[in-house]
This record gives structure tokens, C-alpha cells and sequence, in this order.
């Protein structure tokens, strides 16, 4: 029984070493969440047996969770660059429609004009009157994926061709997004649509710090940056990864220790064993 109950100790101590392994490959990765192995114990008695005098039967791995706290913003002057500071994700849609949730901010323009991530999803906002920047569809609690659009930024004056030239873009705190053109005149382009979850925890991984909506996470909570529940928008910065380095190598220390340790339990009933097996010798 030793060996299987150390065995399980090996495998929930290299699912540990795995998933700090993650977290410090991905200190430089933007908006990246840590992870944390969580760990149950087994137990089994027969139902009149005393469970006074029955041992353990291991440990096992109930789970590996994200930790979706807050990372440093770190400022990179670039316009569409944007962080979130407090709860909240961007929406973006890929290329087949499919919806998904970053805290990846590093947005930039394709060769259509759209805002793209990383990835080359398009950021969706609310569509808002280009003159007042009033949402042309309120925000509600009912909103979903199909009232957004993609954010598109022209270069010139409402896209005409005599328009006048695009000079800059600004986002402010509350995602709205602006462009001001040559002849001074200042058009709103949409606001930045934000997500939120009931259930951070059962947000699916996509990797590239995007995630999707399952039934665990429930539904997607849609409404506007700076409000209720929603964080700020910061422009001109990123966040950065949520991994403490420090704290991650201790992590590791400990874990390999429990590695070793379960080495060595295996390696003493394996002992153990062999003395019975040849006192007959």
C-alpha cells in the first residue's frame, strides 16, 4: 500500500512542479494568470471499521485554478495599448466569429483599419453617435455579444476620400474611443465593451491570456469601463503577468522537496520489502 500511496504523492507533486513551471515560463507574458494546484486527501473504511485505525490512501489532484488578481500596469505610451485596473475583460471576436475575453490590452490596426489583438481578433465595442458619443444601444444587463460591433478607426473624415486626415486616437477612462481628424473636427468610434463573469474560476483557457465562456462561468456580464462592477481603462499602458518570481521559486523549492520526499517513502517500502521477501533466503 506504501507504494501507491507515495505514488500518488509523486503524481500531485509533479502536477505542482508543472503548473509553478507555467507561472515562471510566463512572468514576461502580458496579462498572464497564475495557476495553483489544488490537492485533496483519499480516504477509504469499510462501513464498521474505525476510521481511527485506517491510514490515508494518498492525495489527489482536485484541481489547477487560475488567479485572476491584478498585474503591475506597466506604461508603453502607445495609444491602443490599454490595461485594465480592476475587475473586468475586453471582448474580442476572431476571424470565425467566435467570441472570447482578454486582459490582453496590446491592441493595434490592421490593413482593414480594425483594432486587432495579438491574435488578430477584432475588439468589439458599443456602437455610440459619432457626434456625442452617446451608446446608441444603452448597455443592460440583458446585452450579449450580438449588440456589440467591431471597433474600426478610419483615416480619414468618416471614411470619405476628401476627408480630412486622421491626426490621433484617444481612449478614455471609461473606453470611450475618439479620433481627431486635420480640421480639428473630433469623432467617437464606439466605447470598449466589457466583459465580466459570475464564475471566474469556470472561464475555459484559449491561451494568449484569452478565455471563453463555459456554463460553469455563466453568461457574459456586458457593460461599460469606470461603472459598477467594471475597472477603469488605461491607455497607453499593459498589464503585466501576475506572477510574483519570488514567491514562485519558493513554490518550487517546496515542491520539489515533496518530490523527494515521496522518493524516499518508495524507496524505504521497496526496502522493506526486499528484507521480507529474502528473510526466507
Amino acid at each position: 500500500m506504501t507504494f501507491y500511496v507515495s505514488l500518488s504523492g509523486l503524481k500531485g507533486a509533479q502536477a505542482d512542479l508543472s503548473a509553478i513551471s507555467n507561472n515562471v515560463a510566463n512572468v514576461n507574458s502580458t496579462a498572464f494568470k497564475k495557476s495553483k494546484a489544488q490537492f485533496g486527501d483519499i480516504f477509504a473504511a469499510a462501513p464498521m471499521q474505525t476510521t481511527h485505525q485506517v491510514a490515508g490512501q494518498g492525495v489527489r489532484v482536485q484541481g489547477i485554478t487560475q488567479q485572476f488578481t491584478q498585474g503591475t500596469i506597466e506604461t508603453t505610451d502607445k495609444t491602443l495599448d490599454m490595461a485594465i485596473t480592476g475587475e473586468g475583460f475586453f471582448t474580442v471576436k476572431a476571424e470565425d466569429g467566435t467570441i472570447s475575453y482578454t486582459r490582453n490590452g496590446a491592441f493595434s490596426v490592421d490593413d482593414d483599419r480594425y483594432a486587432v489583438d495579438t491574435t488578430g481578433a477584432r475588439m468589439q465595442v458599443f456602437a455610440v453617435d459619432p457626434d456625442t458619443g452617446v451608446p446608441t444601444t444603452p448597455p443592460t444587463s440583458a446585452s450579449t455579444p450580438a449588440d456589440l460591433v467591431d471597433l474600426q478607426v478610419p483615416t480619414t473624415y468618416q471614411g470619405l476620400p476628401d476627408g480630412a486626415q486622421l491626426t490621433s486616437v484617444g481612449v478614455a477612462k471609461d473606453g470611450l474611443v475618439s479620433a481627431i481628424y486635420a480640421d480639428g473636427s473630433t469623432v467617437y468610434l464606439g466605447q470598449v465593451a466589457m466583459a465580466s463573469f459570475n464564475s471566474l474560476e469556470g472561464l475555459r483557457q484559449q491561451g494568449d491570456a484569452h478565455w471563453s465562456s463555459t456554463v460553469a462561468s455563466g453568461s457574459p456580464i456586458l457593460g461599460l469601463a469606470n461603472e459598477g462592477m467594471f475597472g477603469a481603462v488605461n491607455t497607453g499602458s499593459l498589464e503585466r503577468s501576475n506572477v510574483d518570481i519570488t514567491d514562485e521559486l519558493v513554490s518550487l523549492i517546496a515542491a520539489q522537496r515533496n518530490f523527494q520526499a515521496n522518493s524516499k517513502a518508495i524507496e524505504a517500502a521497496n526496502t522493506l520489502t526486499t528484507t521480507i521477501v529474502n528473510i526466507r533466503t
